[in-house]
């Protein structure tokens, strides 16, 4: 049975340059939905919502609910708050302060067990609750859907900057001889393998990748790079903030942990993985080279954002309000590839509990048996959800 009442909508974690179509999917399904009252937006996430921070999305102009679909970052306000036990009675107290029946969290593997808790929570609780989750991330490392909503625009982002930089690279060699990217992606690659997509001559950047998915080993990283450099002239190095050696050590060697335990890498207490590598190219070769790290970038480059990936964000913030109509609960949306040439994708869902906390590594059918790079097969999956790159030109440096 359906059930009258309030929606509230949040954002949690990383944004991404498309998290707001999300939003805007949400709030514009609902607002046409007659068992919604009215439309609320958690002000920095469950930890604002815990703290009374509670604003009206129905008060917002049409024209900022339509413009939130090319925004960038997350309007709402996010927050890496780790759910506790203790805070569930205050979540539920806040929920029937405000006749909130229709709960719907933007984020990642985080945010839907939050998603996940709150609503059992209410259900053990008597107190009648939809809770769906929507899926984002940079990441793409969620798991049961085929890829999630601001991937494709972050992946853009990397294959052109490193298209772009190993040009760069490979005219300065004689100044610089080496080059390490540093991409987001605490335990999965897939970021850092979207590098590879604008790849076009063996020659191009980039030459090495160091993927979470594989242990690092810095013998063989430095016979990788040797060889590299020899057939080349310059050497560029692409790697997953979170690679680590074969006993689990961080190559970075940080020892910060978030709220969620997770380690931040690159943060006080320890060097960055580009930084790491930087030094042990530099000591090993004596080469002079560069190291490159774009942090939050790729969250938030709405201008390299992917219209097809605007779109499916949109699409996944109303089927989420769709399933809430079907009197369905405790999901999370997912994208499903139906084909890939011609591509099509739809939505579907999962239910929380198989996606809460657990993470999406990259196949192994994606990865090289070098564990240096990628395969075609991941090339295939990544092409029609990035898009067309640009071509630039090479030379044919007829010598006299």
């Amino acid at each position: 049975m359906i059930r009258k009442g309030n929606a509230i909508i949040g954002q949690s974690g990383g944004p991404t340059s498309v998290i707001n179509a999300s939003l805007a999917g949400i709030v514009q399904a609902a607002g046409q939905w007659e068992a919604v009252g009215k439309v609320l937006g958690m002000r920095y996430g469950i930890e604002g919502f815990m703290q009374g921070k509670i604003m009206d999305l129905g008060r917002e102009s049409a024209a900022a609910l339509e413009g939130l679909k090319t925004t960038p970052a997350s309007a709402l306000g996010s927050c890496r708050h780790k759910l506790k036990e203790e805070d569930l009675p205050a979540v539920l107290e806040m929920l029937k302060r405000h006749d909130i029946r229709y709960l719907f969290l933007i984020g990642g593997n985080d945010t839907m067990d939050t998603v996940h808790r709150v609503e059992a929570y209410a259900r053990k609780n008597h107190y009648e609750l939809v809770g769906i989750g929507v899926p984002k991330t940079v990441d793409n490392d969620l798991f049961g859907t085929d890829h999630t909503p601001g991937f494709a625009s972050a992946a853009r982002y990397m294959a052109l900057s490193v298209m772009q930089a190993g040009i760069l690279a490979r005219d300065m060699q004689k100044v610089d001889q080496f080059v390490v990217f540093q991409a987001i992606g605490r335990s999965a690659g897939w970021l850092a393998a979207a590098a590879a997509l604008g790849k076009k001559d063996p020659s191009d950047a980039p030459h090495l990748l160091c993927l979470p998915e594989r242990p690092f080993e810095k013998a063989k990283f430095l016979a990788d790079v040797k060889r590299a450099y020899e057939q080349f002239g310059y050497v560029s190095v692409i790697c997953g903030e979170g690679i680590t050696y074969a006993d689990g050590r961080p190559v970075s060697a940080s020892e910060t942990t978030d709220k969620f335990s997770n380690v931040e890498f690159g943060a006080m207490g320890g060097a960055s993985v580009a930084m790491v590598l930087h030094r042990m190219i530099a000591k090993e070769f004596g080469f002079r080279g560069e190291f490159q790290i774009t942090e939050s970038l790729p969250m938030c480059a709405a201008d390299r954002s992917v219209p097809q990936d605007i779109d499916e964000a949109y699409r996944c913030g109303q089927a989420a309000l769709q399933l809430a109509r079907q009197g369905k609960t405790g999901l999370m949306v997912t994208l499903v590839r139906e084909s890939n040439q011609p591509y099509r994708c739809t939505t579907g869902a999962i239910s929380l509990s198989e996606v809460a906390v657990k993470a999406k590594p990259m196949p192994d059918t994606f990865i090289n048996a070098e564990g240096n790079f990628v395969t075609p097969a991941f090339l295939e999956y990544l092409t029609p959800l990035v898009g067309e790159l640009p071509h630039y030109t090479r030379l044919a440096y007829h010598m006299l």
